[in-house]
This record gives C-alpha cells, structure tokens and sequence, in this order.
C-alpha cells in the first residue's frame, strides 16, 4: 500500500495536471470503489460534474481534491492503486475503474487491480465522511510536531512499536515499508513495546522518522511492484532499504544476517545485533 512519500509523490505529480482544471464528466465502471455517497452514485456524479479543481492536497495516505463548491473528493489508493493522468485518446488499462474526464481533453484514472481503492466526495466541513480521515494523528513531517510534541504521543502507551508506528491515530502516514526503515536507523526492535523507550530513544525516532520519509519523497517513494506516481513512472527509494524485505541478507552496519517475524500479523524486518 502507498505510504506518505508515495502518496505526496502522486499529489505532487497531480497538482501542475489538475488544479483549476474543471471536471467534465464521470464515468463508473466498478461501483464498490465509490464510498461515499455509497448508495446514491447519480448525486455523486451530478456534485462532481462542472466543479473545478481548486487545490489537490494530502492528509496521512488520503489524496484530497478540493472543489470550489462545497465538497472535496477524497481518494485512498489502498492496495495496487494508481491515479493516472492520461490524455483521452489513450489507451484505459482494463483494470481502470473511475475516470474523471477535464476540459482540458485529459482524464484522471483510478486504475486498481484488486479494486480495493476508495473514492469519497464530502462535505468539507464533514471529514468524518472520509473512511478514517477526521482520525488520524499529526502529520510527521509538519512544522508544527516539534520533538517534544512527538514525545508527548508516547504517554500511556504500551504497544510493539511496529504496531505503534502504523497505528495512524498516533501518527499519519507511515506504513510497513517505512516503519521498519525508521525504527532499524534509531536502533529499536520492532517487538520492543513504546513504554520502554528513552527520551532519546523518542528523539531518535522523531528525527529519522523525519528524514527518512524526506528521503522517500525525494526518491519519488518506493516501487517494488504496483506503485507509481501520476506519470506513471517508477519511484526508486527501495535502493535505498536497509532491512525491509532484505531477509536471509547481511546487515550493511554490522554484517549481522536480517530477520523477518510477524508483529501484530505484519511481515517485519530488522538487524538483531544493531536493534535493542
């Protein structure tokens, strides 16, 4: 599933393509991916035609559409999703199941093979209408979560801190590939439980947790299989993994071979000798 640098890579890709573009008609081929409205896919489609594209944003892993009427539509790639920006005349994947034409000749596709993928169009003022989205934590890389705020989140937990940093009500955003990543650079097992954790310990996952997702962005995200940005190109951070999906292999630190285990049903990695 995309995780934050993915999905900023997308927002990023989308936003010359898009904004202030206007929405000409939309076309449903798999219904089930439209959550919200859930029952009434007329309306969805008569909000949506003849708004324009204000602002395309993100908030954890939802893509966020601001029109200027009163809604916003609300897209959650979940897992194989695209959102592809192609002109008319080219060719639609099989497995592309919303389009959204624009008064430019282009369509925004949401391609998803496992059609797991959602689209909400909400009231703005309504985000709970948006899956998770009126729920989930700070932001990790906003100005506003200083360290000392980070450490706060920690108060009365007790949780595997894999489970911890996947948990988007703690924080937004950050997924299986880069909860490893980031716990693996801070020197923390990913079964420790966060109520052990030193205030250093906390200002080390604060700091790499910033950086490393940074990292991701300016990578263009990480691509092992599905994932790709609004262009339909490839990200490349996944050169830069130390231990995520490296089992069996040597540590690049010490040499030490890369475990896999299971932490709260989630395939895991990390060093046993570099991880306390």
């Amino acid at each position: 599933m995309p995780e934050l640098p993915e999905v900023e890579t997308v927002v990023k890709g989308l936003r010359p393509l898009v904004e202030e573009k206007i929405v000409t008609g939309v076309e449903i081929r798999e219904e089930k991916m439209i959550a919200f409205p859930k029952e009434n896919i007329p309306a969805f489609k008569e909000e949506l035609i003849g708004s324009k594209i204000e602002a395309v944003n993100r908030r954890g892993k939802y893509i966020i559409f601001e029109l200027n009427n009163n809604k916003n539509m609300v897209i959650h790639l979940r897992m194989t999703g695209k959102l592809l920006v192609k002109e008319v005349k080219e060719f639609r994947d099989k497995h592309t199941h919303v389009i959204f034409s624009l008064n430019d000749g282009q369509e925004i596709r949401f391609n998803n093979i496992r059609k797991f993928g959602r689209v909400y169009l909400i009231d703005k003022n309504h985000p709970e209408q948006a899956g998770g989205l009126a729920d989930l934590g700070p932001e990790p890389l906003s100005d506003q979560l200083t360290v000392d705020d980070f450490k706060k989140l920690f108060e009365n937990r007790r949780a595997l801190m894999k489970s911890l940093l996947l948990n988007q009500h703690f924080v937004a955003g950050i997924g299986n590939i880069y909860a490893d990543e980031i716990l693996f650079r801070s020197g923390i097992r990913p079964d420790r439980t966060a109520d052990t954790l030193t205030e250093s310990e906390k200002e080390k996952i604060y700091h790499n947790m910033r950086e490393i997702l940074q990292k991701g962005i300016i990578y263009g995200g990480t691509s092992f299989s599905d994932y790709v940005n609004a262009f339909g190109e490839k990200g490349s951070f996944q050169e830069e993994l130390r231990v995520h999906q490296r089992q069996g292999e040597e540590c690049y630190s010490c040499g030490t071979i890369i475990e896999k285990i299971k932490v709260s049903g989630r395939s895991t990695y990390f060093c046993p000798q570099c991880q306390k």
